[in-house]
């Protein structure tokens, strides 16, 4: 049984609650933009598995250490995470093929700022987008998700937010 906390789109800005409600985590996955070089440390000190694909809008040194697409194994799960993603019914292009192909049985994304847990009952596959924890972008709140993954099951699956942006949704 491992307990998964799943963030993206932090735009360089570290928050203490992060390590509030990600530290009885044990692994933490980010789902690209994450900023900066001192917000991914403050993510590999907490927790010993931090994984994480990079974002449009991350710089060089962060495409370096991550990558693009990433795809692995957690307890009896296939994950695959990409940052620009889509959601079910509107993947995005650039990872569209590869879902159909070999779907996972978890697709995370981010990117778009918008919390979204989806199941795609045509791939018998759950989507997550976890929404924005940073305060760059358009969004009014910044949001995680924490769950449980035991064997092939998602359990006790949590939106957590972490209050307002000071921002009006366009």
């Amino acid at each position: 049984m491992k307990k998964i906390g799943i963030i993206s789109d932090t735009h360089g800005c570290w928050d203490e609650k992060y390590e509030l409600y990600f530290g009885q985590c044990d692994e933490i996955w980010h789902a690209g933009d994450i900023g900066s070089t001192d917000v991914a440390d403050n993510f590999e000190t907490m927790k010993p598995v931090f994984r994480a694909v990079y974002g449009n809008c991350d710089g060089g040194d962060l495409r370096r250490r991550y990558p693009e697409v990433l795809r692995f194994r957690c307890e009896d799960v296939d994950v695959l995470m990409k940052h620009i993603g889509g959601y079910p019914g509107k993947y995005d292009r650039s990872i569209q093929s590869r879902i159909y192909a070999s779907p996972p049985n978890l697709f995370i994304s981010g990117h778009s700022h918008i919390l979204k847990v989806k199941y795609d009952k045509t791939l018998g596959l759950l989507h997550i987008n976890p929404g924005a924890a940073g305060y760059m972008g358009w969004h009014p709140e910044r949001t995680l998700v924490r769950l449980t993954i035991e064997g092939n099951k998602f359990t006790d699956c949590e939106v957590i937010t972490l209050g307002k942006t000071n921002k009006q949704p366009l």
